[in-house]
């Protein structure tokens, strides 16, 4: 049994958070931005695929779960005031955002007032998470 004293190195938030940005290690391309709590970080580690956790419906949430589109961990980084990770990662089927992108940002200001979408569905939402 591992211990999980290295999880106490991270400067959580005072709901038990860290912010996580995903990294594609290959193309360096940022795909996503997403939190984890203690047991999501230590799930990664162990797991070698992220989990991450889901404030909005309030559990755990391997990526992937749905969409076949996981993230294979290649290296975890934490930053130097430890309240930031970022993940290098491999995208499984290249899909990264729910819209059907290969990232999640894809939308970029346009001047100063309009945000102009940069990057094409690779995948139609509804193919990729039938209801």
């Amino acid at each position: 049994m591992s211990s999980d004293t290295w999880l106490n190195k991270i400067n959580w938030s005072d709901d038990g958070l860290v912010p996580v940005i995903a990294q594609e290690a290959e193309s360096g391309k940022i795909l996503m931005f997403a939190w984890m709590n203690r047991e999501a970080l230590k799930l990664t580690a162990e797991k070698g695929e992220a989990v991450y956790w889901s404030r909005s419906r309030k559990k755990l949430w391997h990526k992937g779960e749905e969409s076949g589109h996981t993230q294979k961990i290649k290296e975890i980084y934490l930053d130097c005031d430890e309240d930031v990770l970022l993940l290098l990662v491999e995208q499984t089927g290249g899909i990264a955002c729910h819209t059907g992108r290969h990232s999640c940002f894809f939308q970029r200001l346009e001047g100063n007032n309009e945000w102009k979408t940069m990057a094409p569905i690779i995948k139609n939402p509804d193919e990729i998470y039938p209801k």
